[in-house]
Parts: structure tokens; C-alpha cells; sequence
């Protein structure tokens, strides 16, 4: 069997998704840890060596995921005691393999780096062989070194940056990365550690640029200022994106040092992904996976996704009408429950080039179009539809019954600077506009009911 430490964080998830054999999930909160057929979850603390050396029981190959940035200053400290205690439960277990994912650089390095190799060395000394993959930047969405990424290109089309954006970056995709450690699990890939990225080496101003470019925003213009230090750097960092500040901080300290790979490591067979097809394909998987995501997100923001849902109440008599309802969308601003708030919203949009027409398809099924929209999810409970006609991002709108319950959700993935503020500038009317237009959905429910 495989187990997986950390397996609620990013990596560990889309680890876990990858990995067609049985699985044991750890972290410390079953409920957080993920899902599946193949998964068993386990909650346990890597700190507690007697509670893990019994989770560890039959376990073949260990993942060690597990990292304490998140914690506060004295993350290094918690890193080490940590690592300590799975090796030795690993070693008292009789787990074969520990495979650990660290960080590339070299000396100097910042605190954040030397930790995050000290835990590789830690792993090791209780005899247990241990494979170590060193990457840099993972291009993938939920990481938070591309997270700060996307928000800073996208919010500031003029950046005040210093001297670190000129130091030099190996990316690797988020798929390249995931292959990767699936494969260090085989028998013929060596204990030691191996260097991987993607094939291109750049620097950090580079990396925004390609960013911008990719997703269709002018060139970035960013201005270099040798005095603004890391702590600076961080504060500015802190006001524009929503990255939790204890990580962030850890991360721009680190942006100093290289971070490319000295000694690539034969064995694996991968061919890398190119940064720019990587960032790509990240955007495009980020926006397929959406639909059929929509109904789990909380309000707020979330890998630059905006999201608002909105939970009526329906009456048990009236929701065969409202599932009828789900199929009678399109052609009509009065479907919508406000009709003059979207002329409104069709108007604004003009100014910016838009150009919103309404349209009732024959039948409503996948793929059909919906007035400006493109149905991308759709079931006899639900319905959810995303455009990408708007000036300000990709736009989904979604509506489920539960129950005695009409849930409606919005969405957003704001797209630049303008997308940003239209979003912020429009939240405390969407506060108002999407509780009426839920009501509205459940008023013509009723009345479709009624007419029946």
C-alpha cells in the first residue's frame, strides 16, 4: 500500500487523483482529507510517532508532503521535529520507500529553502531510503507560488518590483510534477536526490510576462527598484493578493536564489512540459473543472475564481416546476428574475465592446447556447452556464435543487486589472441582486406550479 503525508494539502490531491492503486490518506482532519474509491482516510499528526508508526502498518511506499510555513516564523523548527518523527515511525513501520518533495537551489540559501532540504537529510537519517524530488515553481492552480503569480499579473499592469525579478526560475507543470512522483515510487529509480523542471529557465519578470501573454493581457510594465527589500516586497504582495501572508512572506525570501536545475537526473523518462504550455493548460483545466465544482465553492475568492452562492428556500410542492423551470432558460431577461438589473448589465457591457444577444435553443442540453452563454452543466436538478463573451473574465451562473432548497451560484475569473475592480466595485449589489434573482426563480416556480 501507499500512504500519502499531507495528502489534504495541493500536491497531495492531485497526487491522490493520480495514483491508480489503494491509498492512505494522512493529515490531521479526516474531513479535510480527500475522497475516493481507492482512498482510505486516516487522521492522524506526524508529531504523534506512536499513532503513526501504526497508521504506517503494511504501508510500501510513503509520500512525505508535509510542510509548516503556514505556521509562523518558526517553521523550520516545526518542519524538522516533524520530519524526525515520520522517519522514525517509517523506520519502525518497515516502510521500504519514502519519497519527499523539496526544493531546488543552491548556497546561499534562504531560510524557507534550507529548510525545506534539511527535512530531505532528516528523512534519511533513520535509515529508510529516500527518494527526493527538488522542484521549483509548480505551474498549476491551488499553488501558491503560481497563485502569486496569476494575482500579481493580472492586478498590476505597472509593477514596482526589485532586483529578485531578475533572478533565474525552472517551472515545472503541475502534470510533469505529479508524473514525476508517481514514477520515484518504482524500484529502478534510485534513492538520492534528483533535480527536475520543466525546459525552460527564465527569470521572474519573464515568467509574468509569458503569464500576461498567455492569458491575453498587454506586456506587463515593471519597474526595477534595487532598494525595495523582500520584507517591503512582501507588504505590497499582502495588499494585492489574497495569499496567506505567514507563506508568502517564507516564499518572496526565497525569491533571491536560483532556483534551476544543476544536475538533472536521467531516470524518470519524462519529457518536460514547456512553461508556457503548462500555464495554458492550467488555465483550461481550471475553467473545464469549474462546472461541475460550482455548487462546492464557499463565498470569496479562491485561485482567482469569485464566487457568491445564494440558498432560497422552495416549497416541496413546487419543485417538479422549478426542475421544469431548469429547461425553459433562454430568450427571456425575465428568466434571469431581475430583468432590468441585466439590462443594465448588458448596457454597461457595451461600453466595454460587448455585444449580448438572447437565444432559447431548441432543446437544452450540454453544450447548447443559452443567450450568451454555453451550458456546461446540466441535469434534472441543476444547471450551470459559463461565457466568456464578458470584458471582465470567464462568467458562470448555476442553479441546483436540494431538497427543499434552490441554490444559485456565481462565479467569475476575473481577468486583469478591469476584471478585478468590476468585481469589487459590483460585490455589494451582487449581495442584493443574486438574493432577488433566487427569489425571482423561486416566484416563477410557484407560478409554473400553479398554471399546471
Amino acid at each position: 500500500m501507499i500512504a500519502v503525508a499531507g495528502a489534504s494539502g495541493y500536491v497531495g490531491r492531485k497526487l491522490i487523483t493520480a495514483l491508480d492503486r489503494p491509498v492512505l490518506a494522512l493529515g490531521r482532519r479526516a474531513d479535510a482529507l480527500p475522497d475516493g474509491e481507492h482512498v482510505r482516510k486516516v487522521a492522524v499528526d506526524v508529531n504523534d510517532t506512536a499513532a503513526l508508526t501504526e497508521a504506517l502498518g503494511g504501508v510500501d511506499t510513503a509520500y512525505y508532503l508535509v510542510h509548516g510555513m503556514a505556521a509562523g516564523a518558526d517553521f523550520a523548527d516545526r518542519d524538522r521535529v516533524a520530519a524526525a518523527s515520520f522517519a522514525r515511525a517509517a523506520k519502525a513501520a518497515g516502510v521500504g520507500r519514502i519519497i519527499y518533495l523539496g526544493g531546488l537551489g543552491e548556497e546561499p540559501l534562504s531560510r524557507h529553502l534550507a529548510s525545506r532540504q534539511e527535512v530531505g537529510r532528516v528523512l534519511a537519517e533513520a535509515g529508510v531510503p529516500v527518494v527526493e524530488l527538488r522542484a521549483a515553481v509548480i505551474i498549476g492552480a491551488g499553488s501558491i507560488s503560481f497563485e502569486m503569480l496569476r494575482y500579481l499579473t493580472e492586478r498590476l499592469p505597472v509593477m514596482i518590483c526589485p532586483r529578485w525579478v531578475d533572478t533565474l526560475v525552472q517551472p515545472i507543470g503541475e502534470a510533469d510534477l505529479v508524473a514525476h512522483l508517481v514514477r520515484a515510487a518504482d524500484a529502478d529509480v534510485p534513492a538520492g536526490v534528483h533535480e527536475i523542471g520543466g525546459p525552460d529557465v527564465l527569470t521572474y519578470h519573464d515568467l509574468m510576462q509569458l503569464y500576461a501573454s498567455v492569458r491575453g493581457l498587454p506586456r506587463r510594465r515593471i519597474v526595477r527598484v534595487p532598494l525595495l527589500t523582500p520584507g517591503l516586497s512582501a507588504h505590497w504582495v499582502n495588499l494585492v493578493t489574497p495569499v496567506d501572508r505567514a507563506v508568502s512572506r517564507s516564499l518572496i525570501d526565497s525569491l533571491t536564489t536560483d532556483v534551476v536545475v544543476t544536475r538533472p537526473s536521467p531516470v524518470f523518462g519524462i519529457e518536460p512540459t514547456p512553461v508556457a504550455a503548462a500555464i495554458r493548460s492550467t488555465l483550461d483545466d481550471q475553467r473545464d473543472a469549474i462546472a461541475a465544482a460550482a455548487f462546492d465553492f464557499t463565498n470569496g475568492v479562491r485561485d482567482g475564481v469569485f464566487t457568491l452562492t445564494t440558498t432560497v428556500d422552495l416549497p416541496p410542492s413546487d419543485t417538479p416546476a422549478a426542475r421544469l423551470d431548469l429547461r425553459r432558460c433562454g430568450g427571456s431577461l425575465r428568466w434571469y428574475g431581475w430583468a432590468w438589473a441585466w439590462w443594465l448589465r448588458i448596457v454597461l457591457g457595451r461600453l466595454f465592446g460587448e455585444r449580448l444577444g438572447l437565444h432559447r435553443p431548441r432543446r437544452v442540453e450540454l453544450g447548447s447556447t443559452v443567450d450568451w452563454w454555453t451550458v456546461e452543466g446540466f441535469g434534472d436538478r441543476h444547471i450551470v452556464l459559463r461565457t466568456e463573451k464578458w470584458f471582465c473574465g470567464e462568467a458562470w451562473l448555476g442553479y441546483r435543487i436540494s431538497g427543499t432548497t434552490l441554490q444559485q451560484v456565481g462565479a467569475l475569473r476575473a481577468k486583469g486589472l478591469l476584471g478585478w475592480v468590476y468585481w469589487r466595485a459590483v460585490y455589494p449589489i451582487h449581495l442584493v441582486v443574486f438574493r432577488v434573482m433566487a427569489r425571482k426563480q423561486v416566484t416563477r416556480a410557484h407560478a409554473l406550479a400553479q398554471a399546471q
